[in-house]
């Protein structure tokens, strides 16, 4: 049996300006952005560029208080998300470039080249290359 992670939700305050932060500043490609009807909502998913198999990110909007109080805390602080790459350095230039706070910056470690930046709520991120690139199908 073949699988893979597809879709992760993270919790936002509105659609557009998650969408210009994702898309606008850190560089992914807008998926899918359509309107449901019936639940009110918007189906919006971003990705890295030039990403295969890998898990997407659905944008989803807040809709309880107890959403809201979750933005930008999803893992209480820890590094969220993960966000490989082929060239640590242009990224993290590019990024830096855009305006992105990074909140650890450039570190070697045993298993790559890695800095941590906050999303536009607040939730971390590493940016990391790693020493030996895996395969999503092995």
């Amino acid at each position: 049996m073949n699988q893979f992670l597809g879709l992760v939700s993270l919790v936002v305050h509105d659609y557009d300006e998650a969408i210009a932060f994702f898309v606008g500043k850190v560089g992914f490609e807008l998926v899918e952005d359509r309107f449901i009807p019936e639940e009110g909502k918007r189906w919006v998913v971003v990705q890295p560029r030039g990403a295969g198999h890998g898990a997407q990110l659905l944008l989803a909007r807040a809709s309880t208080p107890e959403q809201v109080a979750r933005i930008g805390m999803q893992t209480g602080g820890r590094v969220a998300f993960f966000l490989y790459t082929d060239d640590f350095w242009r990224d993290h230039a590019r990024l830096s470039d855009h305006g992105i706070q990074f909140v650890r910056g450039p570190a070697e470690q045993p298993y790559g080249t890695v800095a941590v930046f906050k999303d536009l709520y607040g939730n971390l991120w590493d940016l990391l290359q790693l020493r030996t690139i895996r395969s999503v199908t092995s």
